[in-house]
């Protein structure tokens, strides 16, 4: 058995009482005591998630710009200043998502950037980063000496900036989807996937155990993939291998937003198979499902609605609604608002909502 990998916050982990889970190969906490109290504080304070297992790439070559260009479905061409974010799919030949991923612009020139990309999927994205890269010259350099620490919560800033005091006006003046280079491999963005406030600091890993400690210090609470999980389930944001994989379109996957098909003449991987599907005509659609009360809705259940079946892709009881939700694919004509689920054998009435359904901690139905 192979053994697995740790971030380079396991020791503060661990020092704070996580309970570890192996998540794709990587030891990581599943919750520090109670994943509901992690949940709320993210709602309601602050709370921290090493995302250490995400891999950053360190990306360089003159013709780093048209190299994205081809590589992704979304357009670099949009990052318009260094620092600027831009999130997009990473798509196969038949238009499936390899990984949803995060590129920034990190200089004036255009020449490089930098990729956030998920750790379940390293190895195959790699692949397709040098396939896709031997035509434009690009060097890659996989940053396994850095840490990544999301700090998220209407409180977030506040409390980060007690401990870094001398980066407050660096933050502050970041917008949403933008990042900014520090100095010394410390780099603070304004991005996250919990539908709050905060941001996700990149840092070298040496420094990583002392940070953690000090923003526990703070009032910052250690939190767990549970909470990480449910909090991006009420933010309504896809989860790599759940709501999206290989064989789905990001067109199917309420990815639509990220395909950048304004260029006529940008050829990007996948493109051909997007415009044959949107020729065709896409049959499903992403939904969010909401369960009155009674049952837990879980990924892969039979939705039945009046135009024809469908199915979660992800689901879980949402703490902050106190109600079970869902993520589903639904067919594309249907526009009830109201089906119903198959749990246990048995048919049961859901809601049926746009996305999100919390967001900065507020209820986005009624």
């Amino acid at each position: 058995m192979t053994a697995l990998k740790t971030t380079p916050f396991h020791q503060a982990h661990q020092d704070a009482g996580a309970k570890l889970v192996d998540f794709a190969g990587w030891e990581l906490p599943i919750h520090y005591g109670s994943q509901i109290a992690e949940h709320e504080a993210v709602r309601t304070d602050a709370g921290m998630f090493d995302v250490s297992h995400m891999l950053v790439t360190d990306v360089a070559g003159a013709n780093a710009k048209a190299f994205f260009r081809k590589l992704i479905a979304n357009d670099v061409a949009k990052l318009a200043f260094v620092g600027k974010a831009l999130y997009s799919a990473l798509l196969n030949d038949n238009g499936g998502v390899i990984d949803d991923l995060i590129v920034y612009r990190t200089n004036e020139a255009e020449t490089r950037y930098r990729i956030v990309s998920n750790g379940a999927t390293r190895e195959k994205d790699t692949a397709q980063f040098h396939k896709v890269g031997q035509e434009f010259g690009i060097a890659f350099n996989p940053r396994y000496d850095l840490g990544m620490l999301a700090v998220q919560g209407p409180k977030a800033i506040e409390k980060l900036l007690t401990v870094k005091p001398e980066w407050a006006d660096v933050v502050h003046n970041l917008k949403p989807f933008q990042g900014a280079d520090l100095g010394n491999d410390w780099f603070v963005a304004r991005t996250g996937y919990t539908g709050e406030d905060g941001v996700e600091v990149i840092l070298p890993g040496t420094e990583a155990v002392a940070f953690f400690k000090a923003l526990q210090a703070a009032g910052v609470q250690p939190c767990g993939l549970g909470a990480r999980d449910t909090l991006r389930m009420e933010a309504g944001m896809n989860l790599y291998g759940n709501d999206m994989d290989d064989d789905t379109s990001p067109l199917e996957a309420g990815m639509g937003w990220t395909v950048d098909l304004k260029d006529e003449s940008r050829d990007f991987v996948g493109k051909a198979a997007l415009l044959a599907l949107k020729e065709k005509g896409v049959a499903v659609k992403q939904v969010g499902l909401l369960l009155d009360k009674g049952g837990i809705l879980r990924a892969h259940m039979e939705v039945l609605t009046d135009k024809g079946k469908g199915e979660t892709t992800s689901g879980v009881f949402s703490p902050s609604l106190k109600q079970s939700i869902a993520i589903a694919r639904v067919p594309k004509d249907f526009d009830g608002d109201t089906a119903k689920v198959l749990i246990r054998g048995k048919e049961v009435d859901v809601r049926v909502l746009k996305l999100p359904f919390v967001r900065n901690g507020q209820k986005q139905f009624d």
